[in-house]
């Protein structure tokens, strides 16, 4: 009997193109941060690719996701650490939310939301561990389900791990005191979210902006379009846990 879902955010939740998107960040990171004399544009949009690699292949759990991206970018950035941890905070505060206009909500994701947290499950947003909170709230905003009680909303500052590998299934099954075979993880990328099954999980295969690069050892358990996800949430929550 399922007890949680698990959602990913980028594709499946909000209706963006996560290629253009991130060419449109780094391009307003990379600037503002020239703007202010930080560091220069391009070197600074080359670490963070560097970094965020090593971010997401680290499988060791000593340390937070935030804290393996920080370490690994100091150590290859000749700037001042804490003018430069500014500047990062004020970016995901002001320049991020200027990033809206490169993506789009879909219509019936807050009805379906709505009616998933009033059938009693336990609702995860399992987006990939990358960015920090703040934008992913702004993201959560943007798809018009930012005011959710969620159980838990995964971000580099605390998680360990990253898609596609089973630990970040599993450490989200550990915080949220559920077992896996109990969760079902919802995603439109075949490698990444599917990955979920390694560990038990349920998996459902969203396909509006289907990500499948051809080298997925996973099947999903159902999959469809938008659609037919509401009307299998529809079912869930007519035989919920509330």
């Amino acid at each position: 009997m399922l007890e949680a879902i698990l959602f990913d955010l980028d594709g499946t939740l909000l209706d963006i193109d996560m290629e253009y998107f991130l060419s449109r960040y780094f391009k307003e990171m990379g600037r503002m941060a020239q703007s202010q004399g930080i560091v220069a544009a391009g070197r600074l949009v080359n670490q963070i690719l560097k970094s965020t690699d090593i971010m997401i292949n680290d499988n060791k759990s000593e340390k937070n996701n935030e804290e393996k991206f920080m370490r690994h970018f100091f150590s290859h950035m000749e700037v001042d650490e804490r003018k430069m941890r500014d500047f990062f905070d004020e970016f995901y505060r002001s320049g991020f939310p200027r990033l809206s206009q490169y993506c789009q909500p879909f219509p019936g994701i807050p009805e379906m939301m709505t009616k998933a947290f009033e059938s009693g499950y336990k609702i995860v947003i399992a987006t990939n561990a990358v960015f920090p909170r703040t934008a992913i709230q702004s993201r959560l905003e943007w798809a018009g389900i930012g005011q959710f009680p969620y159980n838990l909303v995964t971000s580099y500052e605390n998680m360990h791990y990253c898609k596609p590998f089973p630990q970040y299934y599993k450490e989200i099954a550990d915080k949220i005191d559920t077992p896996p075979t109990a969760c079902l993880m919802v995603g439109n990328d075949t490698g990444e979210d599917l990955a979920a099954g390694e560990i038990g999980m349920k998996t459902f295969l969203v396909e509006n902006c289907l990500i499948d690069r051809g080298n997925s050892p996973y099947s999903p358990d159902w999959r469809g379009r938008m659609q037919d996800l509401f009307s299998f949430v529809d079912g869930l929550v007519n035989c919920g846990t509330g």
